[in-house]
């Protein structure tokens, strides 16, 4: 008897799923191809619809800014290869939305008829269509680890100026061992480990550990600069 394969939700920390499919741009195999890169994969309900013709735009318009960050667009719906190739070129030849026109899209976008690459990431939620895929988002790091996820209903666009300060974000993490407050861009303060013992967090709380702003014990922050953030991004 044939039974459904049921799929556990991917989590943050854990390898991406990995998968083969046809694109836009040719085969892929992913997350293998993009070793060494960011990656974001992202779905979208499907194809020839406004709120994903917006999204689109903006993505292809904003590649070059998450190239120069390491990172990789690789899209998704579950429509099919023609489908794909048909609304991308209405995308280039006949939209113009708030600026943006003639905008190709260079990214590749995920055949998925089978729905197989979106059942593997929950980008079907029944709650929502059982048809579609919602407007999920993957931040997937060089070593082919989910860092990061957002979903999105069918009817929200990204904010993209979002997407892109998690990519920033995340770097900056790694590459500082620091975490990030709320709302963090480059150039804010920074928030340093918290302190590991008894002695560490007194000279805290007592100024002797140089340049760090402590407001308790557990919450300490210190300068970094727009400077030095921006030129350790997009690195390896």
């Amino acid at each position: 008897m044939e039974t459904n394969q049921i799929y556990s939700m991917p989590r943050i920390g854990e390898k991406a799923p990995s998968f083969k499919a046809i694109t836009t741009q040719g085969e892929i195999n992913f997350p293998e191809d993009y070793a060494g890169k960011w990656a974001i994969l992202f779905s979208h309900p499907a194809d020839f619809t406004p709120v994903c013709t917006s999204e689109f735009m903006t993505f292809a318009t904003m590649n070059k800014e998450f190239e120069d960050l390491n990172c990789q667009l690789v899209g998704l719906s579950v429509d099919g290869l023609y489908s794909h190739i048909a609304w991308l070129r209405t995308i280039k030849d006949k939209i113009e939305y708030k600026g943006m026109k003639n905008v190709e899209v260079t990214f590749p976008l995920i055949e998925d008829i089978t729905m197989e690459v979106a059942n593997k990431y929950g980008m079907v939620q029944p709650g929502e269509s059982n048809t579609k895929a919602v407007r999920a988002v993957f931040f997937i790091d060089p070593k082919g680890m989910i860092r990061a996820m957002i979903y999105y209903p069918l009817s929200l666009g990204r904010n993209f100026d979002e997407l892109k300060r998690v990519v920033i974000g995340l770097q900056t993490a790694d590459n500082f061992n620091v975490s990030l407050p709320a709302d963090w861009r480059p150039g804010d303060d920074v928030i340093v480990p918290t302190a590991g013992s008894c002695g560490t967090a007194k000279d805290r709380m007592e100024g002797k550990e140089e340049g760090v702003t402590c407001y308790d014990w557990f919450f300490c922050t210190k300068k970094l600069s727009k400077e030095k953030v921006e030129a350790s991004l997009g690195k390896k």
